[in-house]
């Protein structure tokens, strides 16, 4: 069984069991969320994006067309994901560009990921980095640009 507030608008059904959305979120038709996952207030998912099992995003974040978001990843609050290098009014790209977020990442909150980027499995974005470039797995990052401190294994 998932739970959908009530004041959710989500519009796919390709949502697995035991997800809860919570109020104020939206959930494009095309999107996937696997299970056992909680899509915390005020979150918008565009339809291109498919997100794993027991995967945590807290409020306040927007989830773009090509992110690709691996089981176990938590997502802090406001985090901000983006995939336009050159954005521009009415003026779309061919394509945009994904970010992938592998398994048992973790995201500070209010940390920036640009286009294009791969986190690593089991790494750590410190809250307000700016990440722009690949971290690898294992990894803490942290700063403007983030930069890695340390490895956690």
């Amino acid at each position: 069984m998932m739970f959908i507030h009530a004041l959710a608008d989500v519009q796919s059904k390709n949502i697995g069991m035991n997800t809860k959305v919570w109020q104020f979120s939206v959930v494009l038709g095309d999107a996937v969320i696997g299970r056992n996952c909680n899509i915390n207030a005020q979150v918008f998912i565009e339809n291109d994006v498919v997100i794993g099992d027991n995967v945590t995003v807290k409020s306040g974040v927007q989830v773009w067309d090509g992110t690709r978001i691996e089981d176990n990843v938590f997502i802090g609050p406001n985090v901000t994901f983006t995939n336009d290098v050159m954005p521009r009014s009415k003026q779309y790209p061919e394509r945009f560009l994904g970010i992938t977020i592998k398994k048992g990442a973790s995201i500070g909150a209010n940390a920036t990921v640009l286009p294009g980027i791969t986190i690593g499995e089991n790494s750590m974005v410190g809250a307000g980095s700016v990440v722009t470039k690949d971290v690898a797995d294992n990894a803490i990052v942290v700063g403007n640009p983030a930069k890695k401190i340390r490895c956690l294994a």
